[in-house]
């Protein structure tokens, strides 16, 4: 596609986007006034030089002033900062020779005696040669005057009407008013003059050449007349080859040509095709939102300013109000609300129909639509043409914008050229063997387009944007027509086909002209460039002005193909109707049309309106946040050569998606090939705007171009987060483009995971893994990838980096999905699989789902990583307390690891906060394993003894002790045993540091403990220890950190000590203790309590309501004593003696305080053993009680009151033998002797004793 250099230009208008217009401007005051009585003219009569080095030249009608500095410069940034220099003014009057003869006449025609104004300068121009400045003064007599500044006198006088080939005379005698007079010099031609004469029907252009000879004469050499059309001049640029123009026509359009005076044998003028003003009419379907349409249209970027949209605004609210600073979503959203508040202010019912309200809708966006296009008029409105002599390039100056004229490519030429022209035309720039063939297509494609009606228009766009096939649209638009073929266009257009001599070859053209596809590779390095190149590919076309002006040349070069693609279609379809009248029957030309022609023609329309669509779409401003988590994401594609973004506009003036893409992507790409190929060629000098800026689309439309191997714009739009804008990309894409099909399917996966559609997505990139070893992004995406030693096959790679991506955003569901795709992938690489498997497990784990994981667990092909995730299965059920799930699990080959991971986790943590060896208890009982379990039981009981000394812990303890019972009651007798460390061993945690000796050497490991063998009676007893233990610590809290480490024996005394009588007696009979500790810490408590009386008897309550009172029925209220008197009764009586030892040890304990002893048990003991007591009130010289107990005794042997002592039968001489404790008599008798206590009473009794005996004892004599 190459542009028709020097045939036609096309105008792109630099529309701006921003409310407020930021130009920078320069103002300049000369300081100089109009002398006294002097006519002052318009400005427009002057004219300036600036040259590079500072001097400014200035000409007006009224003086001629030359500064080399200025009175007064106002320089105005963006930000309204001004800046003021004032430097001298010098002033000059030029004079002829002859006469005081000014240049426009200083003083008052009266003063001068001359009334005749007819030398008054009407157009100027300054230049410099040599060491003087020379004045052209066009003025209007018809004579140019050329001045010198040096000598001060007028060198040259020549009368312009003798150029004129006829009517001189009518011309002469009126004045000229808008003749125009510009300069150009360049080194090799000189200087030369272009002077336009407008007279009227007879306008023309004047090439002069000044020629110098010696004394300083002058002349001009005629070079060449151009006559012109007669519409209004606005401005016009001499150049070296050309002349440039700008007209308003009779209906007030901008009409722009140019055309070479040295060349031109024809004098015609080359087109330069206009930016056409908005339609004055839009649109709107049956089934569209008038004001979604109307907005769409008004904030299009190529129809309306912000301006101009700000002072239709302004006018439609009839306000005063200021819009500055809004940006284009803010002012979107005013005129919005503004048409709005218009129509609901004017609606008089309350109720309508859909279609009444949408007639209104469509009348006041209308109204509002009309006032919009009136003042974008006027904003269009030329003022001057400028053409930078440097680059050539050509812009017009417009009263709201300035537009700048690209070359025009060929195809575009042919198509938007008129008929009289193309009829003119002497070549056809695509085949000049070819012409006529050529020229007689495009004619019948203008006229198709000329033909089709607007709602057909319509419905053609509509199913490119429905995805409707165009072949059957444009065939059924055909048929259409042929149907209202009214005025027999169409049978024309059928009749000048049959002109065309070879339509094939003629169709294949245009189709390859249109086609730019491509297979070169793009490569935007920049390598082997000297550092001033790279410097300058950094910047060159890199503006927002000029991404905007390529950006709108991209979307008016797809404007024009789309309608030129779409007549080919339809033209296309009337050669299958009548193929038979234009190709040869039989041939295979038709075929090849239907069957090539038309899909290819087809898919040509479609990527058109693709780029079209994109250069019209607006990209969309991204919330930093979200802008930066995306960028987080992105990073794990580790796609090196994408760009980070970059905004390289403000809200107000927001780029479209084709230029975000040029500015950031596309631009170092272009320049790095133009210059690539400048170095190739050898030719190393900048490229003028014409060759630029066409090679520039050139290129760039190849980078957008879908069928081309690039995939670098949707990327571009990935990487900058323009999701919505990238699937509606994919959409237009999808049904016709078979080139990068999977990297358009990944982009769209992307996009659907940013909208959080992730199954969507996940379809999106399973789709995309077909072609992974095929495109080029995608191979670029897996390319760099980390992990390519692990993995065997690109679609391995791929789908890992996917998986990364999905882990990152966390999406454990979908990475689950993926990761089992991928596992079919890799059935012979055991490590991929083994990652794949581990991530699996990962996921179901970190979901919930643990049966997946477990199953994924067991499919792991690597023992280590199989080891890993048993572990952090183990420690992740545990700490989310689902230890069913863990228990039930069968673990098939993995119970001894399952066991040693929970064991180590067990001795590894906090007993309180971890229940690990609760785990592993259900983990042995689920599996019927007894003894492991009350194993395992056990020793998490001994450690709760030894670390966990608190009521809680003691709690644990008995829990863990009768569990661990429990066990071993359900295990065969002889196997009801189990190992116990000895006491005191420590368990050696993981992860802790080698011990060391004081060298630092590692010490020895320690010699194997001994190993004890526990029964079922052992862990009773341990049982009952640690309940002795809790009971203690419930009823006194403070003693739970000394009864954990107490044994039995230290138990009994702490119990004893608390009141817990019951439970110490219950502790003395399981390790075969004495009692009589118990019977002494009660019988002290009933010896207090005895003392104290009943003064605050609560703690005495509260440890009597901790043992079991007999129950008695009684009448009379009892008192704590009472029942702590009656609690030891209980005892003595519960817990029978030899001898009575516990009655003993009780009385003694009484006696020993010095408190009486109760009847109840004396009466008990000294039925047991009488001379036991006896000794008792021995030792404590209780005398009285001890006389009156021998006493009693005597008589009991005798026979009063037996029972009450023990003896079945009393003395008698039939009856058994019977005895005295005669030696503590005796020391009784001593005793009483020596304080004459019942003395007396107790030797008759002793002696009546002995008389008995005696007599009974001869008795039993005699009787043998």
């Amino acid at each position: 596609m190459a542009g028709v250099l020097e045939r036609s230009y096309i105008e792109i208008c630099g529309f701006e986007r921003e409310s407020v217009l930021r130009f920078r401007q320069i103002t300049l005051n000369l300081g100089v006034a109009v002398h006294s009585g002097g006519v002052k003219y318009a400005d427009s009569a002057g004219g300036f030089s600036y040259e590079d080095s500072g001097k400014l030249l200035s000409v007006t009608s009224n003086r001629f002033i030359h500064c080399f500095n200025v009175r007064i410069l106002v320089f105005i940034e963006n930000n309204d900062s001004t800046f003021c220099y004032e430097g001298t003014v010098s002033i000059l009057e030029l004079k002829q020779s002859s006469m005081m003869q000014r240049l426009a006449g200083w003083m008052p025609t009266a003063i001068r005696g001359d009334q005749s104004i007819s030398d008054l300068a009407i157009s100027l121009a300054v230049h410099q040669l040599e060491d003087d400045t020379f004045i052209f003064a066009l003025c209007q007599d018809h004579k140019l005057r050329m001045w010198s500044l040096k000598h001060q006198m007028c060198l040259l006088v020549t009368d312009m009407l003798d150029y004129m080939p006829a009517g001189r005379g009518e011309v002469k005698a009126s004045p000229a008013q808008a003749h125009k007079l510009r300069l150009f010099f360049s080194s090799s031609i000189g200087l030369c003059l272009a002077i336009y004469l407008a007279v009227p029907k007879r306008s023309q252009f004047c090439v002069l050449q000044l020629v110098a000879s010696e004394n300083n004469r002058y002349s001009l050499d005629h070079i060449s007349t151009l006559f012109s059309t007669q519409e209004t001049l606005v401005d016009f640029v001499l150049t070296a080859t050309d002349i440039w123009a700008v007209w308003l026509d009779n209906d007030n359009q901008t009409v722009a040509k140019y055309i070479s005076f040295e060349h031109n044998t024809t004098g015609t003028w080359n087109q330069v095709f206009v930016q056409p003003s908005p339609e004055e009419e839009v649109h709107v379907g049956e089934d569209q939102d008038p004001r979604e349409i109307y907005l769409d249209v008004l904030f299009s970027p190529l129809r309306f300013t912000a301006s101009a949209i700000i002072k239709a605004l302004q006018i439609y609210k009839r306000g005063t109000e200021r819009y500055s600073d809004l940006s284009w979503e803010e002012l979107k959203k005013e005129v919005t609300v503004t048409v709005e508040n218009e129509l609901q202010g004017s609606v008089t019912e309350y109720e309508f129909c859909q279609e009444d309200y949408r007639l209104l809708q469509v009348e006041f966006w209308s109204k509002f639509y009309a006032c919009c296009l009136q003042y974008q008029d006027v904003l269009s409105t030329p003022l001057a043409l400028h053409i930078s002599p440097a680059t050539a390039m050509v812009c017009i100056l417009k009263k709201g914008f300035v537009s700048f004229l690209l070359p025009c490519f060929a195809i575009d030429h042919l198509y938007l050229s008129s008929d009289d022209y193309l009829i003119s035309e002497e070549e056809t720039p695509i085949a000049e063997e070819m012409s006529h063939d050529i020229l007689q297509l495009v004619q019948c494609l203008r006229m198709v387009n000329e033909s089709l009606p607007e709602d057909m228009a319509y419905d053609m766009e509509k199913a490119l944007e429905d995805l409707l096939s165009p072949e059957k649209v444009s065939e059924k638009v055909l048929e259409g027509l042929l149907a209202s073929d009214n005025g027999n266009v169409i049978q024309d257009i059928a009749n000048k086909l049959q002109d065309i001599n070879n339509p094939i070859v003629a169709i294949n053209m245009l189709l390859r002209e249109l086609d730019l596809e491509t297979d070169a590779e793009t490569d935007s390095r920049h390598s082997g460039q000297p550092l001033r190149v790279r410097i300058s590919l950094s910047q060159l076309y890199g503006s927002s002005v000029a991404a905007s002006l390529i950006g709108q040349a991209v979307c008016q070069t797809a404007m024009t193909r789309t309608l030129l693609c779409r007549d080919l279609l339809i033209l296309q379809q009337l050669y299958l109707r009548i193929g038979n009248n234009v190709f040869v029957p039989g041939s295979a030309q038709l075929l090849q049309l239907q069957q090539d022609f038309i899909p290819r023609c087809s898919n040509l329309l479609c990527t058109y309106h693709l780029l079209k669509q994109m250069s019209l779409t607006l990209s969309s401003s991204v919330p930093l946040d979200i802008l930066n988590a995306d960028l987080q994401h992105l990073s794990v594609l580790e796609l090196s050569d994408s760009t980070t973004p970059t905004s390289r506009r403000s809200v107000l003036n927001p780029q479209t998606v084709v230029e975000l893409f040029y500015q950031n992507v596309a631009r170092k790409a272009i320049m790095s090939q133009i210059f690539s190929q400048q170095d190739v060629e050898g030719n190393q000098t900048m490229l003028h705007w014409p060759q630029m800026i066409s090679s520039v689309l050139t290129l760039f439309c190849q980078f957008l171009w879908p069928s081309n191997p690039s995939f670098l714009f949707p990327e571009c739009l990935m990487v900058n987060c323009q999701y919505e804008q990238l699937q509606e990309c994919v959409r237009l894409v999808g049904p016709w483009c078979q080139v990068n099909v999977g990297s358009y399917r990944f982009v769209l996966g992307h996009c659907y995971l940013a909208n959080g559609e992730g199954q969507k997505a996940l379809q999106c990139f399973q789709e995309a893994a077909a072609e992974v070893d095929k495109e080029e992004f995608l191979m670029k995406l897996t390319g760099s990838d980390e992990e390519a030693a692990t993995a065997t096959t690109p679609r391995l790679l791929y789908y890992n980096k996917v998986l990364r991506l999905l882990e990152d955003i966390g999406l454990p569901e979908l990475v689950v999905n993926l990761a089992t795709l991928a596992i079919s992938e890799a059935v012979n690489d055991e490590r991929c699989q083994a990652a794949l498997w581990t991530r699996i497990f990962k996921h179901h784990l970190d979901l919930g789902h643990n049966s997946q994981a477990y199953e994924a667990l067991m499919q792991n092909p690597d023992s280590s990583r199989q080891l890993d995730c048993l572990r952090q299965l183990v420690v992740v059920l545990c700490e989310r307390a689902q230890l069913r799930d863990l228990v039930q699990f069968s673990f098939v080959n993995l119970h001894d690891e399952v066991v040693s991971i929970i064991e180590s986790r067990a001795r590894a943590v906090d007993l309180m906060t971890h229940n690990y060896y609760e785990l592993l208890y259900a983990f042995h009982i689920n599996r019927h394993n007894y003894r492991k379990a009350g194993t395992v039981m056990f020793e998490y009981g001994m450690r709760l003894g030894r670390e966990v000394r608190t009521l809680r812990g003691l709690q644990k303890q008995v829990n863990c002790y009768l569990a661990a019972l429990s066990c071993l009651r359900l295990v065969h007798p002889d196997y009801a045993w189990i190992v116990q460390p000895s006491s005191g061993a420590a368990y050696e945690r993981p992860g802790t540091s080698p011990k060391r000796n004081y060298d630092g050497e590692f010490a020895a490991d320690p010699v194997s403990q001994q190993i004890d063998i526990l029964e079922l009676k052992d862990l009773e007893k341990e049982y009952v220890l640690a309940r002795s233990r809790l009971t203690l610590a419930q009823q006194e809290p403070p003693s739970a950190a000394i009864a954990g480490g107490a044994n039995s024996q230290e138990m009994v005394a702490l119990l004893v000590q608390t009141g817990l009588f019951d439970t110490a007696l219950t502790l003395c009979q399981t390790f075969n203790l004495s009692l009589t500790p118990v019977f002494e810490g009660l019988t002290f408590k009933c010896i207090k309590l005895q003392c104290k009386g009943d003064r605050d008897q609560t703690e005495v309550w509260n440890w009597l309501a901790a043992n079991q009172l007999p129950t008695v029925i009684t009448t009379k209220e009892s008192s704590a004593t009472d029942e702590a008197w009656r609690l030891l009764a209980h005892y003595l009586e519960k817990y029978p003696s030899q001898n009575a030892q516990y009655h003993c040890c009780v009385i003694n304990k009484l006696l020993s305080h010095g408190v009486p002893v109760p009847d109840w048990l004396i009466n008990a003991y000294k039925e047991v053993d009488a001379a036991a007591l006896l000794r008792l009130y021995l030792n404590y010289d209780q005398l009285e009680s001890a006389a009156e107990l021998v006493l009693g005794y005597v008589d009991a042997l005798l026979g009063k009151g037996h029972q009450y002592f023990g003896i079945e039968r009393p003395f008698s001489a039939t009856a058994s033998l019977v005895w005295l404790p005669y030696t503590s008599i005796d020391q009784l008798l001593r005793n009483l002797s020596e304080s004459q206590i019942n003395e007396k009473n107790l030797k008759d009794k002793l002696a009546e004793y002995h008389r008995l005996v005696d007599q009974s004892s001869r008795h039993r004599l005699m009787a043998r």
